[in-house]
């Protein structure tokens, strides 16, 4: 289960998939396969969330993993490779990697 906490050794990665609206739910989908066929067996993955805009023209991921060496070998394993390629095929991929600095709750006032 993805856990958001501040100041943990963590590396998440915030990946944006831009697609047009009749390729969103495809792209969810390779992108949950790459996922259930190899990634998330990934020694150092944490855990990822999808996540699709409304207006039908994003799916984000964000990924959690222990470190850069254990993303990279990820990256590396051929099984999750078509999926990739197929969804890099409808969208424009623009990730970001970054350490949570602060979080928030809802606190009642």
């Amino acid at each position: 289960m993805t856990q958001i906490k501040a100041n943990e050794l963590i590396l998440t990665f915030i990946n944006v998939f831009k697609v047009e609206p009749e390729n969103q739910d495809r792209v969810v989908e390779l992108l949950t396969q790459a996922t259930d066929v190899s990634v998330k067996y990934a020694p150092g993955f944490i855990s990822c969330a999808l996540h699709k805009s409304i207006d039908g023209t994003k799916v984000t991921m964000y990924a959690q993993w222990q470190s850069m060496d254990h993303y990279q070998v990820m990256r590396d394993d051929p099984k999750p490779l078509p999926f990739f390629q197929e969804a890099l095929t409808m969208a424009t991929f623009e990730t970001g990697m970054y350490e949570v600095v602060k979080t928030f709750e809802h606190t009642k006032a």
